[in-house]
């Protein structure tokens, strides 16, 4: 139960809310672990709020491939950076036939929750994804791209048009190397058992190197174009395919190569046509964007970046389950994230501004950026929230404003706190009315792990709801001043995640 004065500043008490959270959390069975973060099996979380209290659920996407490590009690299915061996039950030539046997792509959907068509699904980076039923958390149906759409995979950031058209991009593999394919779902159903069908292929983009394609995690989009950034994280192909005969994980073929540029490549969201002109700036990565929008004839980029591609590498099992001294070193070796700009002209090679003063430097850099995307997607803006990272994972929660690059940071002593989500008040005026959600972790306290939110005006808090005994909560924040509105408890133990969604069952 919530504290009595903790209530959403914008809530009646009619109002149901859902945050909806996915993570990796099981990074072992009996027989292996796991080697990557990206790897462990998907833990749904939901946190309801509804007339002032909180519930919490959570339970294992009921995948095929844990159904099968589960009833093997061993990896059954290779994931990122974990390959599946050969059954030891197998006798010597059947193990060594299974090495040449093509990997079967994961469905073990453990990035974000996305939606399609009303619809809330599970993702990862695979062609399979998950409908969930948004209350139970149940798996409803297994959902495969590669049956509507010629792709062999998508990526878990769809963006969506304000009528529900949703975008996507996925990669295809055929006898000619490979292609960057942007995809549009459209936003409605014509039959309830809908769930892919409408589905095509709006544009496809030659790869730089047919063999050796980018590795990209999102993209951005404008009100009238898709920006693809093609960066210098690559993927080799022919050590992807061979990495069962190699007996190597399929996070061995992605590599970084500096001496490659960056390339925007700008798609008209209504003809499906690539522009002849291709924006060039120098080797950079990024995973998230901020937003993009289009002002006086240019397009305004902004998006998460860093001048080094090999952080995937450093989420690795073993360097996350360092500490002190040894864990201070693996986060020594890693490139800051920092917000930056792009305002791409009819010009080939464009120049960055950063979007942040000194001060970000002290908490890490940023990343995870959340806005206010009902409101101000594809449009002018003035606030994006994010995770700073003075630590291998976020421990800070910042507010930037673009008016004058000033922060506004929530932080506690031994608190990580995730990605922010921002939930505009009903009756919002400006930007930033409403608040953030974020799920926080305690590691020094047993089950101490609480869904924080924050008044996303004032960053401070307001009040807590404590369990008896327990440390986990919830914690709302005003997107305006990041006051803290409240915390409510749950007692359990819960990993660092990736993306959450928010749900209005109002």
């Amino acid at each position: 139960m919530l504290h009595p004065m903790w209530q959403f500043p914008w809530q009646p008490v009619s109002t149901i809310g859902c945050f909806h959270n996915v993570v990796p959390p099981m990074f072992s069975v009996p027989v292996r672990s796991y080697n990557h973060w990206f790897d462990g099996m998907a833990l749904l979380h939901q946190f309801k709020v509804e007339e002032g209290e909180v519930t919490y659920r959570s339970r294992f996407l009921q995948s095929d491939c844990y159904v099968k490590n589960r009833e093997k009690d061993r990896i059954m299915v290779s994931e990122f950076g974990t390959l599946a061996m050969p059954d030891p039950c197998k006798n010597f030539f059947q193990r060594f036939l299974s090495r040449f046997e093509i990997i079967k792509p994961t469905d073990n959907a453990s990035v974000s929750f996305v939606k399609y068509k009303g619809d809330f699904y599970v993702s990862t980076e695979t062609n399979l994804m998950h409908r969930v039923d948004p209350e139970s958390l149940a798996s409803v149906e297994q959902v495969d791209w590669s049956k509507f759409v010629a792709v062999n995979g998508a990526t878990a950031h769809p963006h969506y048009d304000p009528d529900g058209t949703a975008y996507n991009m996925g990669n295809s593999y055929g006898s000619k190397g490979a292609l960057y394919n942007i995809i549009r779902v459209p936003p409605e159903k014509t039959a309830s058992t809908e769930s892919l069908q409408g589905a095509t292929v709006l544009c496809s983009i030659l790869p730089a190197n047919k063999s050796h394609p980018s590795y990209y995690h999102s993209f951005a989009m404008s009100e009238n174009y898709v920006v693809f950034i093609e960066q210098p994280i690559k993927m080799n192909l022919l050590k992807i395919v061979t990495c069962k005969m190699r007996g190597k994980g399929l996070s061995e073929g992605i590599y970084w190569d500096p001496k490659q540029d960056t390339v925007f490549h700008l798609v008209d969201k209504h003809t499906g046509q690539a522009s002849a002109v291709r924006y060039h700036t120098k080797a950079i990565s990024t995973f998230h964007q901020i937003n993009a929008f289009e002002e006086d004839g240019f397009l305004m980029l902004d998006m998460c970046c860093s001048d080094d591609g090999q952080a995937i590498n450093n989420y690795l099992i073993q360097n996350l389950r360092q500490s002190g001294d040894a864990l201070d070193q693996v986060y020594n070796t890693m490139t800051r994230v920092f917000p930056r700009r792009f305002v791409l002209p009819l010009a080939v090679l464009c120049l960055h501004e950063d979007l942040h003063g000194d001060d970000l430097h002290d908490y890490g850099g940023l990343e995870f950026p959340q806005i206010n995307y009902g409101g101000y997607n594809t449009r002018p803006y003035r606030y994006f929230y994010g995770c700073g990272f003075r630590h291998l994972v976020g421990d800070s929660l910042l507010k930037m404003d673009l008016k004058d690059k000033s922060l506004k940071v929530w932080s506690q002593q031994g608190f990580y706190p995730s990605e922010p989500v921002f939930i505009p008040a009903p009756d919002a005026v400006e930007e930033d009315d409403g608040v953030i959600l974020s799920v926080v972790l305690t590691p020094s306290q047993d089950k101490g792990t609480f869904l924080l939110v924050l008044d996303a005006k004032t960053y401070e808090e307001l009040g807590r709801a404590n369990v008896p005994d327990k440390g986990t909560f919830l914690l709302v924040l005003d997107a305006k001043t990041y006051e803290e509105l409240g915390r409510a408890n749950v007692p359990v133990n819960m990993p660092y995640g990736f993306h959450g969604a928010f749900n209005s069952t109002a």
